[in-house]
């Protein structure tokens, strides 16, 4: 596989591994406490449900762009396994060009969806930005339901709100995800790009989970034997 499945080392690497094993750790500890204080103490966390969807949303959308730099996504390669190395190269890099355009766009619609909750100008034209809208209504005034304004973000207040005070978390917090996670898409779709176009690996997608597993198991059993 030419390498396709090694692990990039790095500080970032370990960076982004350790903020979604927090992420899922954290919807982990926040679920099961709020069932303890369910069915123990007759109680409930209010505003424990609504941050373990924003936790997850986090989750899958970091989770997305991480899984292309390490090329665990699943596909489906059987067809492409028949054909030769130079065609397999060009299948793939003809993938990344299409996986970059989509994810443009996606960059484009989760920025202007999320520029109004942080008092910035969206972008304007339909499909690729033709400028900055700035009739724009701000919505920067918006709070989540029930997570509570965490002190530390006070600063927000200021800041994108004019000088009014925030009861319930903004969100221009949670949703920054959005824009966020589709700009590290654009930039691990283009490095699979540049891996395919050095020779590093011939397609987008290289994930072989349970053939790796069972060379694992075949190995251990050898060392053993």
């Amino acid at each position: 596989m030419s390498g396709a499945n090694a692990n990039p080392p790095g500080v970032i690497h370990r960076l982004e591994e350790t903020l979604i094993a927090f992420l899922l750790g954290g919807m982990t500890l926040l679920t099961f406490a709020n069932v303890i204080a369910r069915y123990v103490f007759n109680s409930n966390i209010l505003w424990a449900l609504e941050l373990t969807v924003f936790l997850f949303a986090w989750l899958v959308l970091l989770g997305a762009a991480y899984a292309v730099k390490a090329h665990a996504h699943l596909g489906v390669d059987a067809i492409i396994n028949l054909l030769p190395r130079s065609a397999r190269r060009l299948i793939g890099l003809i993938a990344a060009a299409a996986c970059i355009v989509f994810s443009l766009l996606m960059l484009k619609g989760a920025y202007d969806y999320w520029s109004v909750f942080a008092d910035l100008p969206p972008t304007s034209g339909r499909w690729f930005p033709t400028g900055l809208d700035l009739k724009a209504r701000s919505q920067s005034f918006y709070e989540v339901q029930d997570v509570p304004m965490v002190g530390a973000l006070r600063f927000l207040e200021d800041l994108i709100n004019y000088g009014e005070s925030y009861e319930k978390l903004p969100k221009v917090v949670p949703y920054v995800v959005l824009p966020l996670s589709m700009l590290l898409l654009v930039v691990r779709f283009i490095q699979a790009a540049v891996q395919i176009a050095r020779g590093e690996t011939d397609r987008l997608v290289a994930s072989h989970e349970v053939e790796d597993e069972l060379e694992a198991v075949r190995a251990q059993h050898g060392e053993q034997d």
